[in-house]
């Protein structure tokens, strides 16, 4: 099968659009700057933000202006809209039309505004909009009809594990088309966050120079309407590239740091060129995930110099154009990336000026070369790590001989703490709340009992993540007026935590993902296994169901309902056909 891409559409600090987007790569002109809208008292802090109000942006959406909206989801609206009117599908076409969207912000914008009043038991219109698949459905019900709807929460990789879901669910033959990426908002609580980690430039963020010191955090959308290339010939839309191939790996090695040879980045690369049966030498453009922190793009370069060597092609980031845009930065620079195949250009890597040992040259202004075939790499916290081949040439892609059922060899329920000492060291349990603790128990037990210790993937399914730690670090936040907050709680705040926890205690480099898309979270995790199982990506997949009962925040929970039993479960599943 070959995967076409038939419609992009983006929004972020640099454009509305994909015609303003365009324009901004080729004039070289950042979106960075002061920011306008984002309520903070850190007005020192420059970030790619998208020039609207959330009054402009719901004219701009269709949304009325009296009905509540994360800015995820507004401009979420915008960039799929777009891309749904470029491959020219409508609302009757919307049978087997999967829409997957990562996000990790979700509606936490409304949360800040209506803090004070939720745990007043006041504003109750509002709460559930925090949830992220909460805010893709918010979308999903402004712009059509469609037969699936799934969250990935990755952090920064969420949006390009979206595009995997998607491509993977067209060769399976359970959608025949999927607009999939992902949308992501500023917010006082990620910005924050990024902050107590030390990670944040006050100066335009500088990728892989020798005096890069931090990100700038940005907001924005973007998106692809992939397809099978037949079913877009015949109903005469235009294709505008390909999917080659992808890879999500696991570094397994820190929630928030790189390890320094890049083992992950380079596994989910090599996968990529593996999959789309590539040669390193076959790449003309990489978008690297390029943040500028001196970690990351440390680590990014290593990987980069171990898989391309002599042979590695032009390599920018676009972080200095947007600003890191986190959960939906895959899906924006996948759309880069296609714009810059069709119109012939490799984008700039702004602010550089000089090299250091072992970091790579990167592009420093546009140049202008046909692309065939270009690599995007999305990698988050926790070592997600996700690459994408993107190309003007088709490549067929196996499709599946028949659909799996995966097959439950294991599960575990864990209510209490008692089998701890028995799966969990007393150093590593230190550092878990109660409920981290039982769910890393709950998968310990069922790898020791089934005798799988090294699942092919790890996948979570949750509704709300580790809200505990969402909370702590909000309250701490608001009733600090924003200063000298610890940065655990955030770290331990992102919907991921637990797949990467265990990925890390195990050192599994393989597939690893989390859902969050309401009480259809375990739906879409079982979708994702069945159909990797199914096309042969894996054998054995670990699934971990995990949400926390928070009883000192009874107000909030009240408010959020659905909530009123903890669940940590782990099931060890294989495919035994």
């Amino acid at each position: 099968m070959r995967i076409a891409v038939t419609g992009i559409g983006v929004v972020s600090a640099i454009g509305m659009n994909c015609a303003e987007t365009l324009q901004s790569l080729l004039d070289e002109r950042s979106g960075i700057g002061a920011m306008r809208y984002l309520r903070s008292v850190h007005t020192d802090l420059p970030v790619g933000e998208v020039p609207h109000s959330d009054a402009d942006l719901k004219a701009l959406a269709g949304v009325p202006a009296d009905e509540p909206m994360p800015r995820t989801s507004l401009l979420g609206i915008i960039a799929a809209r777009e891309a749904l009117q470029q491959a020219g599908l409508n609302d009757q076409m919307a049978n087997n039309l999967a829409f997957i969207s990562g996000t990790t912000v979700g509606g936490m914008d409304l949360t800040e505004q209506h803090w004070h009043d939720y745990t007043k038991g006041k504003s109750t219109n509002t709460i559930r909009l925090h949830e992220a698949g909460e805010s893709t459905n918010a979308i999903a019900r402004h712009i059509g009809s469609f037969s699936f709807i799934a969250t990935p929460s990755t952090a920064c990789s969420s949006a390009l594990n979206a595009i995997m879901l998607g491509a993977n669910m067209l060769r399976t033959g359970q959608a025949k088309a999927a607009l999939v990426g992902g949308a992501e908002s500023l917010s006082m609580f990620h910005l924050n966050g990024f902050n107590t980690l030390m990670i944040l430039d006050h100066r335009p963020c500088r990728p892989f120079d020798a005096g890069r010191n931090g990100l700038n955090l940005g907001e924005g959308a973007g998106y692809l309407l992939i397809e099978p290339e037949e079913e877009a010939i015949a109903r005469g839309a235009t294709v505008l590239g390909y999917i080659g191939g992808y890879a999500n790996t696991c570094d397994a090695f820190h929630q928030t740091a790189s390890s320094a040879d890049g083992e992950g980045a380079y596994l989910a690369m090599r996968g990529a060129l593996q999959m789309a049966e590539l040669q390193p030498a076959d790449i003309d453009y990489i978008n690297a995930h390029g943040t500028a922190t001196p970690n990351n793009d440390l680590s990014e370069s290593a990987a980069l110099l171990r898989l391309f060597g002599d042979t590695l092609p032009a390599v920018s980031s676009t972080k200095a154009f947007t600003g890191h845009t986190t959960s939906a930065s895959g899906g924006i620079e996948a759309v880069i990336c296609m714009l810059a195949m069709r119109h012939g250009f490799v984008p700039a890597n702004l602010n550089w000026s000089n090299t250091a040992e072992g970091l790579i040259r990167p592009v420093t202004h546009t140049e202008y070369k046909p692309l065939r075939h270009v690599l995007c790499n999305a990698f988050g916290f926790g070592g997600n790590e996700s690459s994408l081949v993107l190309s003007t040439e088709g490549i067929d892609l196996p499709i599946a001989e028949h659909l799996v059922e995966p097959a439950a060899v294991c599960t575990a329920d864990i209510a209490d703490d008692t089998e701890v000492s028995t799966y969990i060291s007393a150093a590593e349990g230190r550092r878990m709340t109660p409920q981290t603790r039982r769910i890393a128990v709950a998968a310990r037990r069922v790898m020791t009992e089934s005798g799988i210790t090294m699942p092919d993937a790890i996948v979570c399914a949750t509704q709300w993540g580790c809200m505990l730690q969402s909370m702590r670090f909000l309250q701490d936040m608001l009733a600090t007026d924003e200063q000298q907050l610890k940065p655990t709680p955030f770290i331990q705040s992102t919907h991921n935590t637990i797949a990467s926890l265990i990925a890390i205690m195990t050192a599994n480099h393989g597939y690893n993902s989390t859902y969050a898309q309401g009480r259809q979270s375990l739906a879409c995790a079982m979708e994702d296994i069945r159909s990797q199982m199914s096309l042969g990506l894996i054998r054995t997949a670990l699934v971990l169901e995990f949400d926390e009962q928070v009883e000192v925040w009874d107000n909030v929970l009240a408010l959020i309902g659905d909530r009123t039993q903890a669940v940590a479960r782990a099931t060890l599943f294989a495919n035994k056909n």
